[in-house]
């Protein structure tokens, strides 16, 4: 039985100290969030009791706590022997805060609780919803307003102020004694707090360089010296007085001179005076026209000093181009929150897939009760969501990321009755969304992401009488009739799925409804049966899906006549059947040759997925990126296994240096835990491309690791590269720990000195762990 110490009893005006000085450093962190005085700060620094619901036998009171940092909210709980971090979740986690019964468990569970005292919680990684009910429509509107201002406050900080905001926060951990001062064994210890080991005789050397009191403890003035040493950028005050005069400001000139040579930014001359009145903190220097090295420091974290570049947060490629010319950001089994065979399904698994960019889903469509069709993984234990439920879903959040058509891949199993419920809740949920019509009569090609702004497009099957699903829908008499079915999950590597199917005898055929027919204009589903003969091309709108592996294979055997065929037609291309864990597969190979809709299960953190978020980062997070001209050329003989043939863009050298790298995340929560970092460059495009380098490794330092190391790596075809950068804690034993990654397209990259804000392995950016890099890029003679 684990033991506890107790804790000496403190008397009243001890405890009257401590709360004070509570109140004073929240109202310091209020101020940094610029929410100084607010009410529903101060409400939630309160705290306030809340309803949990969990469901619909399990609704337990419990208290919610804002802590003094205004980052963290503390949680009762009820279990015994929880640890003390259990009990904390991070505002940073959270991604959306809904109000009212927005959520499948406020949905079931608190229809008789009046919307306007619920609110969910909605966290970034795969933690489940929070769904909770506040004692009065007050104390809910304060928790959503108050959370709500919170966010978009913390996300507008600058690095800067984001660092200080996390050191101070340290350093108030560090001090377990709360007088506002530090020993020495606080401050070892709010090193080891900051991912940075030093030995004794280090510590002890910057303790007594900060103790100007000789006091044995530092207090305001020295912490603020300690905090400046800790802070410290040798790499960026190298690089300043380059540029700088003596008394520590960079011209405007100069800053154009170091724009131009160094960023290689063309409209540097446009773009300095700009940066100084963004990023400068010093009013003499601003009105001088002139930059500090703080000034210089907040430009190169800023999203102008981002190596990603930040014209590209924009659409700005041509979208009017037919639909078949566009990578297209899509999903496998979007249904499913977990692994394949008995995982929950859920709609919130469509939220976060449509969020997160994606424009084409899926829905497995089976029969459920009361002739209502349901979604799940068919001939398996995954949970079973109401068709219905998903449709609204789509419709509240298809086009609040991106604007660009949405396409809803059926796979039907259903019966003729459930899949005219299917077509009337498609055509009265969604309503003017569903195209039911070709785009300004188009008959003989794709219409274009433009003109489909706005729309959700049904793939499926197509009633085969009716011989122009993009024309007149042909005859009309027609009730239903049988088609091929493809059933996907009947492709499962897995016993219980084999057998289920052979004690069900399953049919090659399935009788088609006329109504879900109608609801397919432009994506209607055929079997593939080789390359079209020139001399009989097949129709535009026909399009196939294929197993990652018979898509490899011809991209592989086919390369140049698959990528003709998708210039014409859409290629949709899913996982193995043996994947029932959700791992997924390399997009690249497939993108290289022109296929679209290469669905992956978005659930799924990881290489294959870090690659696909930083291909569809382009074009303004759209969801739609046109692919290079040799991808779209009808006379092109372009094959991504042999590029020496032709022509297909400048080649590129790119030297890369890796310099250091900033605030990185403690991978063990143990406070003796330091990671060792190391960092990997990996090149991601045609095979000849493919590539890998790493650095050394940095023992101990998680804070601020020095590297100064420099790569370079060829470059055949970098309209198709990706670059992704990896950071890993080191260990000799066993495998290596994921730190952070970033990944982008090549043709994203920007040049001089840069900093990448690295990513967590759910695709979430950290709030200030950043790598420092410089990049240069040449064209190959």
């Amino acid at each position: 039985m684990q033991c506890f110490r107790r804790q000496p009893k403190r008397s009243v005006s001890q405890e009257n100290i401590l709360r004070e000085q509570s109140r004073r450093v929240a109202a310091l962190n209020g101020m940094r969030l610029g929410l100084k005085d607010d009410k529903d700060l101060k409400f939630l620094l309160k705290g306030s009791q809340l309803l949990k619901v969990k469901s619909g036998s399990w609704r337990k009171e419990r208290f919610y706590k804002l802590q003094e940092d205004c980052k963290t909210i503390w949680q009762e709980s009820k279990k015994m022997l929880r640890s003390p971090e259990s009990q904390i979740f991070s505002i940073e986690d959270i991604r959306d805060v809904r109000a009212g019964h927005k959520t499948e468990g406020m949905e079931k569970y608190a229809k008789d609780v009046p919307e306007y005292r619920c609110f969910s919680i909605i966290f970034k990684d795969q933690r489940k919803n929070l769904d909770l009910i506040a004692s009065s429509e007050d104390d809910a509107n304060h928790w959503i307003s108050g959370l709500a201002k919170i966010i978009a406050h913390s996300n507008s900080m600058n690095q800067k102020e984001k660092l200080q905001h996390w050191i101070h926060t340290c350093l108030r951990k560090a001090d377990k004694n709360k007088d506002n001062k530090m020993s020495l064994k606080e401050l070892k210890n709010f090193l080891k707090e900051v991912n940075i080991e030093v030995d004794d005789y280090h510590a002890r050397k910057i303790f007594q360089h900060c103790d100007k009191s000789k006091t044995e403890a530092l207090e305001d003035d020295e912490i603020e010296e300690f905090y400046k040493i800790l802070t410290e950028r040798k790499e960026i005050d190298k690089i300043f007085q380059k540029y700088s005069d003596a008394e520590g400001f960079m011209s405007c000139q100069n800053l154009v001179r170091f724009l131009y040579e160094t960023q290689q930014e063309e409209d540097a001359v446009v773009a300095a005076p700009a940066l100084i009145q963004r990023y400068e903190p010093n009013e003499r220097a601003k009105r001088g026209n002139a930059m500090t090295k703080d000034g210089f420091l907040m430009y190169l974290l800023s999203d102008d000093g981002n190596i990603f570049n930040s014209s590209h947060r924009k659409v700005y490629q041509d979208m009017t181009q037919p639909l078949s010319h566009y990578l297209v950001s899509s999903s496998h089994n979007t249904y499913l929150m977990e692994d394949q065979l008995t995982g929950p399904s859920s709609t919130e698994a469509y939220i976060r897939a449509l969020t997160k960019g994606c424009r084409c889903v899926e829905l497995d469509c089976w029969d459920g009760p009361n002739s209502e069709p349901v979604i799940y993984h068919g001939y398996t234990l995954t949970s079973k969501i109401l068709f219905s439920d998903v449709i609204k879903a789509i419709k509240n959040y298809a086009f609040k990321t991106s604007p660009y058509p949405v396409i809803i891949s059926l796979e039907n199993h259903c019966s003729v009755d459930q899949q005219k419920v299917m077509a009337r809740h498609m055509t009265t949920i969604l309503q003017d969304m569903l195209l039911v019509a070709p785009v300004d009569g188009n008959k003989s090609q794709f219409p274009s992401p433009e003109q489909l702004k706005g729309k959700i497009l049904v793939k499926g099957k197509k009633l085969s009488r009716h011989e122009d699903p993009a024309g007149t829908n042909g005859n009309n008499n027609l009730e239903a009739e049988d088609v091929s079915d493809e059933d996907e999950a009947a492709e499962m590597e897995d016993e219980s799925v084999k057998t289920e199917i052979q004690q069900k005898g399953k049919s090659d055929t399935l009788k088609l409804a006329k109504e879900l027919s109608d609801t397919v204009v432009y994506c209607k589903s055929v079997h593939f049966n080789g390359f079209e003969d020139p001399s009989h091309p097949r129709a535009f709108y026909e399009m196939s899906s294929f197993t990652e592996s018979k898509a490899l294979k011809l991209a592989q055997e086919s390369a140049t006549s698959f990528i003709h065929h998708n210039i014409r037609h859409l290629s949709r291309i899913y996982p193995a059947g043996w994947r029932t864990d959700s791992s997924n597969y390399n997009p690249v190979d497939l993108w290289n040759v022109g296929c679209q809709i290469v669905a992956l299960n978005f659930q799924t953190g990881g290489t294959e997925m870090d690659v696909y978020q930083g291909r569809f980062q382009d074009n303004g997070f759209s969801g739609y990126v046109l692919k290079p001209e040799f991808l779209r050329d009808e006379q092109t003989k372009f094959n991504p296994k042999s590029i020496t043939e032709g022509t297909w863009g400048t080649k590129k050298k790119l030297l890369l240096k890796i310099i250091s790298g900033q605030q990185l995340p403690k991978v063990n929560k143990s406070k003796n835990s330091i990671v060792d970092p190391k960092v990997t460059i990996e090149i991601h495009g045609v095979q000849q491309d493919n590539n890998k380098k790493q650095t050394k490794v940095i023992e101990n330092n998680g804070f601020n690791p020095k590297w100064d190391e420099e790569f370079t790596f060829d470059i055949e075809i970098p309209a198709l590269a990706l670059v992704r950068f990896v950071v890993e804690d080191f260990d000799m034993s066993t495998k290596n720990d994921f730190i952070g990654q970033y990944t982008l397209p090549f043709t994203s990259l920007k040049q001089g000195y840069r900093h990448i804000h690295l990513l967590t392995k759910n695709g979430d950016p950290y709030s200030s762990s950043t790598l420092f890099v410089y990049i240069s890029i040449e064209d190959c003679d």
